[in-house]
């Protein structure tokens, strides 16, 4: 009977302290919460429940499973004890991982809904994202490091790598350049303010906004849903368009290539009223002026505003697509022509009479054997 329950008392003990203190847990960071509503960081905290109870179940286990005194456990204690090691290793992993991560994300709740700002708000969400993924890497790093050097054999290969690691290094270096080219690359962007998550670029000729920044790569999504994957390392050694730089506010232009009668004066007056019924027009500025002529027609070019690059896009269409059909419409003799009419000699001089070719008099018809040729009506 004592065979029975010591194991049932040893492993029932271990998993009811640990949702006891998880349930504890859980309990006063509600209440926390409920206290400072201002601070998102007691509810965030919530979600490192599950690997502190993994956390504190698994530390339980090794120091008490040796208590239960079965066969099967004595035999095997060993290796128990290491897979029991192993998970603690990870666990701890997930809880330091969970919790940078709460508290990277309260930090940058709190600081997006105190700041107006919206390009210091991208810049701090890039640098935090990036700062993330660092964390994680080291923390995954170690802890894979940690689990190897759990056993015996690879305390040996660790003492050997030690050992040789200036070499290693040396190799490694000159294997991963590009790779630690682009995590160097990746660190500058975050810290250095090159580009932000939410910036609006022109890479290679198309148009995008930054969807993702990690410490090797860049996505940019295009205006068609596109995906365009680049390494950060293009951002540092190459120049690009950053539209959202300084401000996410932009001016746009509409050009029209018209007749010299354009009426320049109407033209104005019916983009004033086309800007006013347009949603995406900011109300900063706007113009209408004659920019270039040419011997058969005049540039007029439209200058208007709107607050981002995808409002720009909207104006400048919703422009050029009401001018033109009011042009149309109302005056039809605006729109470029083309101007065609017979030339004329200078005043006593005649056309030239073209000479005649083989076979065929001047007058057209065809010569056989020296005379004319009949006409038949055909041919």
């Amino acid at each position: 009977m004592e065979n029975v329950l010591r194991p049932l008392i040893v492993v029932g003990g271990v998993l009811v302290i640990t949702l006891l203190v998880g349930w504890l847990v859980d309990v006063l960071l509600r209440r926390a919460d409920s206290r400072h509503q201002d601070t998102p960081l007691w509810g965030l905290l919530r979600r490192c429940r599950l690997p502190l109870q993994l956390v504190l179940c698994t530390a339980l286990l090794g120091v008490s499973y040796t208590h239960t005194r079965l066969d099967l456990v004595q035999k095997h204690r060993a290796g128990i004890g290491q897979a029991l090691t192993l998970v603690l290793i990870g666990a701890s992993a997930w809880l330091v991982v969970r919790g940078a991560a709460t508290v990277v994300e309260a930090s940058y709740t709190r600081y997006a809904t105190a700041t107006r700002d919206p390009a210091r708000v991208r810049r701090v969400r890039t640098q935090v994202t990036l700062i993330q993924r660092v964390v994680i890497a080291v923390v995954a790093t170690v802890a894979v490091a940690a689990m190897l050097l759990t056993f015996p054999a690879m305390r040996t290969v660790g003492t050997s790598m030690l050992a040789s690691a200036g070499v290693l290094g040396i190799v490694a270096g000159v294997a991963a350049q590009s790779t630690l080219g682009n995590l160097f690359a990746g660190l500058q962007i975050a810290f250095g303010d090159m580009v932000r998550i939410g910036d609006t670029v022109v890479v290679d000729g198309e148009w995008g906004t930054i969807d993702e920044i990690t410490l090797t790569f860049l996505t940019v999504r295009t205006w068609d849903e596109r995906r365009i994957t680049m390494p950060v390392s293009y951002f540092t050694s190459k120049p690009f368009e950053n539209w959202s730089r300084g401000g996410a506010q932009m001016t746009g232009t509409v050009f029209f290539h018209l007749d010299h009668s354009a009426p320049v004066a109407a033209m104005r007056e019916q983009l004033r009223a086309v800007l006013g019924e347009c949603a995406a027009w900011d109300g900063r500025d706007w113009s209408l002026a004659v920019t270039d002529t040419t011997p058969s027609t005049i540039q007029v070019r439209a200058v208007v505003t709107a607050k981002d690059a995808d409002d720009i896009w909207t104006v400048r269409c919703a422009v050029r697509e009401h001018l033109v059909t009011w042009l149309r419409d109302h005056h039809p003799y605006a729109l470029p022509r083309i101007a065609t009419s017979p030339a004329v000699l200078p005043p006593g001089e005649q056309w030239p009479t073209p000479a005649p070719l083989d076979g065929w008099d001047s007058g057209g018809a065809q010569t056989v054997g020296g005379s004319k040729a009949p006409r038949t009506g055909r041919g």
